[in-house]
């Protein structure tokens, strides 16, 4: 460890960052204020641990880190939202269609 090592804001290079409780808070939140939400959990790869995309009724879509696969199904059957595996069934045309139209707008 360095002398100013402990100052850094930022992970060093090659260190997964965890979920957080900010983290469950967000989804839950997002979840709470939108409609006909369903999440899509990411598997861990080699730069990110495990995520989960929650996708509302629209396609807006927000991503964040969970513990593992089976936190992303528990947090999801508590809020009883449906919930898949994007590695096996991908992610919903609405969601990569709302991207398309944030994209036009200028907001992505």
């Amino acid at each position: 460890m360095g002398l100013f090592d402990r100052f850094r804001r930022k992970p060093r290079p090659g260190v997964l960052r965890t979920a957080s409780n900010q983290d469950t808070s967000h989804l839950e939140k997002w979840a709470a204020s939108r409609r006909g939400v369903e999440a899509y959990v990411e598997p861990k790869t080699t730069v990110t641990e495990t995520t989960v995309v929650l996708v509302a009724h629209d396609g807006e879509w927000t991503r964040r880190r969970v513990a593992s696969p089976d936190a992303a199904r528990s947090f999801a059957r508590k809020l009883g939202m449906p919930i898949y595996d994007a590695g096996i069934v991908g992610y919903p045309k609405r969601m990569r269609d709302y991207t398309a139209r944030q994209k036009k707008l200028g907001n992505g």
